[in-house]
């Protein structure tokens, strides 16, 4: 099954609120040392008290969205006679060739970094935000593929559900062992063909229009020696996609290796802009790519 929508909604609804106001995540480089969590309490910098204001509005705009959102699904997906509850076994791995449960694990991991951030804006600590980021995020994915277990047309998928831990629990890997802050979940949307000749209602179900990306952020993983002839702007990324899956006997997997912009990088930017790309990183911006399976061959800018 194809990610929630409401995801995007939520997502842009809290990005609107903490691209202005989050705290600064700063540009250290990377120890490539285990941190406990009491060297990690040792290092962070005393936050003010809890801003009842800014948690209420959070608040509001969360639970708002789910409420639209989940009217939006039981529209879209889950409207008609409900079934007995049964877990999809048949199609949970061959379904887009599995691309769907990558889909969940970006979605699952963007959500806690995004939920942890406005809850970073409104004074809770690092660990704590990060704690209940990925905690939301992941009580939420549960949700829907629990409903999803009481639809005729899905079924609760274990795969997902896979892809929605491992996304889940990215952010708080990333701040328990520093040097995975070096590796980036993007996506990255380009109309396919049948998306065109409306076989989709919304391009997010495309899995064909849609690449998932690793994004590297290879200044921070080089010595220190070399990192002054590097530029610290410029990511490399690998893709995955899928093609074929109208209209072919035989789907494909494509996998593409491209430049990556890390915007957040360029010097002389203000403390609100730098945060603001750092959130935007999220999705790959069109850069030059070269694809390498199934067919090693030049496509120039890879939307």
């Amino acid at each position: 099954m194809a990610c929630s929508p409401d995801v995007v909604i939520r997502q842009l609804l809290i990005l609107l609120i903490i691209a202005w106001h989050a705290p600064s995540m700063g540009a250290s480089g990377i120890s490539f040392s285990w941190q406990t969590s009491a060297q990690q309490q040792d290092s962070v910098v005393p936050q003010a008290a809890i801003d009842p204001w800014r948690l209420g509005a959070l608040t509001t705009v969360g639970v708002g969205a789910f409420t639209v959102g989940h009217g939006w699904l039981n529209n879209l997906w889950w409207k008609g006679a409900p079934a007995d509850f049964h877990v999809n076994v048949q199609q949970d791995w061959t379904y887009a060739l599995g691309a769907d449960k990558v889909g969940h694990a970006y979605f699952a991991a963007t959500s806690a970094t995004l939920i942890a951030g406005s809850l970073r804006w409104s004074g809770l600590d690092t660990a704590s935000s990060l704690w209940w980021g990925s905690s939301i995020a992941m009580a939420y994915q549960t949700y829907n593929e629990i409903r999803d277990g009481f639809s005729q047309n899905y079924g609760f998928s274990p795969g997902d559900m896979a892809g929605n831990l491992l996304g889940a629990a990215w952010p708080l890997a990333q701040h328990y062992v520093p040097e995975l802050k070096a590796i980036t979940f993007q996506i990255s949307f380009y109309p396919s063909e049948p998306f065109r000749n409306g076989f989709y209602n919304a391009i997010i179900d495309d899995y064909e229009s849609t690449t998932h990306w690793l994004s590297v952020d290879v200044h921070q993983l080089l010595p220190k020696a070399a990192r002054a002839w590097y530029p610290p702007w410029i990511n490399l990324a690998l893709g995955h996609s899928v093609r074929g899956l109208v209209g072919s006997s035989t789907p494909q997997h494509v996998f593409v290796l491209s430049l990556d912009w890390n915007l957040k990088r360029l010097p002389f930017l203000p403390d609100w802009l730098r945060q603001t790309f750092e959130y935007l990183h999220m999705y790959h911006l069109p850069a030059p790519a070269v694809e390498i399976t199934p067919n090693v061959r030049w496509v120039g800018l890879r939307f």
